[in-house]
This record gives structure tokens, C-alpha cells and sequence, in this order.
């Protein structure tokens, strides 16, 4: 029997508890819980076939009551000797993507990154157009090129403008964006919108994502029906998903929103988060942006991406767009951080504005858990690769 040593400074101490999906060697791909620096094996632990699956969809799918089930079942595993066979250091197992990506949708709900975008694009215009306080706004993106952390990440090409005419070729102005999002456990029916307030009963947990962007492929083509090849071509997303019933301690109300939005977008008791991100640029630091900042909050997103009546499924992702706060080290994109490039950043002594080959970017974040404690989100990490 292993007793599971947690320091008391852990970001993934009794308080977190995020699910992901492991191997070991010879081993099938299978559910496991982080536990400071150790993975419990829960079909092993917990005896449970539904967490011998290679993905968490089959777990999320059971429902909300089983999550907090489940969760307290951890708990009291955890906190007694585990059985050897159930635990893994961490630096000893291969981490999967952690779930099954049904569909992915890109939200844009932060104003500090849309009106620095604004002002950018369109200098004497108002930054922001005239729909963004009615309505979160986003697009479909694509689930397939959905990729777990450190996968590498192949520098795009495509069209891009020219003088008179476009020019093919790789991307020069890539990005990334800095975000968060959510994974759907319990899906809705066609023509079954979901109430913002049925948020929490239907979204499972949280990861990192890296939406990365070329931004020359995006500016030629996103008139008029917005991102296309300039973000399907990889989006990272974190090992390790965070429960959401972990996140309570994290709630705070959004900023003021100003109209009021119209009813299917109100909360009784909203669902702003306190978040801190950090992104890492070749092993600097060179932004902080603070999800708390953001004006749509998750369950706003899910009530507007089903008002339609879309369905939604188990291992469907939404993601927040960029996160970015008011001061110029928290903005959670390269575009944003060098003002369209004309703004050089110092990275380990050297002026830069875009990726260039072989750079690597990193985001970790963090949140406010019970009783002082802070919950890791562990970290969506992306090398770039020479264009093929």
C-alpha cells in the first residue's frame, strides 16, 4: 500500500483532484486523478470499468450526480493508503488527450482583448462593433486538429495579401491565444437550449487551451465569415481537466455588463472565475492575463451557443477566446503584446513580435481553492516546427 505524500504548498493537493487520461508502459490509455506529483489509476483504485476507457467521455456522460459521487469516492481513496497498482508517478506516465472532442466552438468574450483588436484593425472606428455587448460572440471551429499538450505544432501556410494580389506561402505573423475552456459532461437534445443556470450541471470541467493563430492567413480571409485556416490548423489543449466542482472557492461576478443582456443571458448567480494565467515564451514570462477580467462568463457561452436550439454532446469544448486584462503585461496574445508587431517584446535579451521557428510557448494557470489553497491547472505546451 502507498500512502500519496502531498506538500502543503501542492497546486494538486485533496482540493483539485483533475482527471486526465495516462499510459504506462505496455498499458493501454486509461482515466486517471492527479494527486501532487503521483496518478491514481481509478479502475484500478476505485474498481470501476468506466475509467479503464482511453478517454473520460463514457465517466462525464453518467451525469452530475455521479461526478459529485465519484469525486467524494476519490476523496476517501486518496486520503488512506492507495493500493500499489493504482499509483504512478507522475515523470513515469505518457498523458493522452483526456477526452473525446464531440465539437469545439471559440468564443471572443474578453472587451480588453476585442477593443485592443478593434483599435488595432480599425483605428477610427469604436473598437468594438455594434453586437459584442448583446451577445458572445464566437464561431465553429474544428475538433479535429484538437491536440494535447506538447504535441508539436507545424507552422501553417496559406493565402495571404499582397499588393495586388494574394501570395501563397507559410504563415510569418503566427500567434497564440491564451484561454480557457470548458467540456461539456451531459449534452442537450436538438432544439433543447440550455439555461445559463443549468451551466453547472451540464459542463464537466476545465482545461488550458493554445488557440493558435496565423494571423496573415486570418487577415486575408475573414471577410466576411471570420477564422477559417488561420486557426483549424491546431488548438492545444491542457493534460489535465479540472473538475468544476473543484472551482467554487473561484467564482466572482463578472465585470458590469452594460446593457443588461437580454434574458436567456442573465444569471442568478454568475459564473466569473478568478484565474490567473501565465504565459512563457521561450522560458520567459511575458504575460499575466487574469480570467476574472472576462465579460462573457462560461455559462453565457453555453446558454447563447444552444439558444438556437444546436445540440450539445458529451466532450463538446468551448473556449473563452483570448483572456486579456487592462495593462499591457496581461494581454494573452502576441498581436495584442506587440501592437500588431510594430511593439517588439524583449525574449531572453532579444527584441521579438511573432513565433519563429522552434519557439516554444507554454501557459500554466492557477486558482484560489478552500481555505487558502490554490488549484494548478498544470500547463498546454506547443514547440513550433518549420513549415512542411
Amino acid at each position: 500500500m502507498t500512502r500519496i505524500a502531498i506538500p502543503e504548498d501542492s497546486l494538486f493537493g485533496l482540493a483539485n483532484l483533475p482527471y486526465g487520461v495516462f499510459s504506462t508502459p505496455g498499458t493501454a490509455p486509461r482515466v486517471g486523478v492527479r494527486v501532487a506529483d503521483s496518478v491514481v489509476d481509478l479502475a484500478a483504485g476505485l474498481g470501476d470499468g468506466v475509467f479503464a476507457a482511453p478517454s473520460l467521455n463514457p465517466f462525464m456522460a453518467e451525469g452530475h450526480a455521479r461526478w459529485v459521487e465519484v469525486r467524494e469516492q476519490i476523496l476517501d481513496l486518496v486520503s488512506e493508503d492507495v493500493p500499489d497498482e493504482a499509483v504512478h508517478p507522475l515523470d513515469q506516465v505518457t498523458p493522452h488527450l483526456p477526452f473525446e472532442v464531440a465539437d469545439y466552438v471559440d468564443f471572443y468574450a474578453s472587451e480588453h482583448h476585442a477593443s485592443n483588436l478593434g483599435r488595432l484593425f480599425r483605428p477610427d472606428s469604436e473598437p468594438l462593433m455594434p453586437n459584442w455587448k448583446h451577445l458572445p460572440v464566437g464561431y465553429h471551429g474544428r475538433a479535429g486538429t484538437v491536440v494535447p499538450s506538447g504535441t508539436p505544432i507545424v507552422r501553417p501556410s496559406g493565402q495571404r495579401k499582397g499588393q495586388t494580389a494574394p501570395t501563397f506561402g507559410e504563415s510569418r505573423r503566427l500567434d497564440v491565444e491564451a484561454e480557457v475552456g470548458f467540456v461539456v459532461g451531459t449534452g442537450s437534445a436538438l432544439g433543447d437550449p440550455v439555461s445559463a443556470d443549468d451551466f453547472d450541471e451540464r459542463v464537466f470541467g476545465v482545461v488550458l487551451v493554445n488557440d493558435w493563430s496565423a494571423r496573415d492567413i486570418q487577415a486575408w480571409e475573414y471577410v466576411p465569415l471570420g477564422p477559417f485556416l488561420g486557426k483549424s490548423f491546431a488548438t492545444s489543449v491542457s493534460h489535465w481537466v479540472v473538475p468544476l466542482l473543484a472551482l467554487e472557492a473561484a467564482r466572482v461576478a463578472t465585470p458590469p455588463q452594460d446593457p443588461e443582456p437580454l434574458p436567456y443571458l442573465r444569471e442568478k448567480s454568475p459564473w466569473g472565475l478568478d484565474l490567473d494565467l501565465a504565459v512563457s515564451w521561450n522560458g520567459q514570462v511575458v504575460s499575466r492575463p487574469p480570467y476574472r477580467e472576462m465579460y462573457w462568463s462560461p455559462a453565457q457561452m453555453l446558454a447563447h451557443m444552444t439558444v438556437n436550439g444546436a445540440s450539445s454532446r458529451t466532450g463538446d469544448l468551448f473556449a473563452s477566446g483570448t483572456v486579456s486584462g487592462p495593462a499591457k503585461d496581461q494581454r494573452g496574445a502576441f498581436i495584442e503584446l506587440t501592437w500588431g508587431g510594430k511593439e517588439p517584446v524583449t525574449v531572453n535579451g532579444e527584441p521579438r513580435t511573432f513565433l519563429e521557428d522552434g519557439d516554444e510557448v507554454s501557459i500554466t494557470a492557477s486558482a484560489p481553492g478552500p481555505s487558502g489553497a490554490r488549484i494548478g491547472f498544470g500547463e498546454v505546451t506547443g514547440r513550433i516546427l518549420p513549415a512542411r
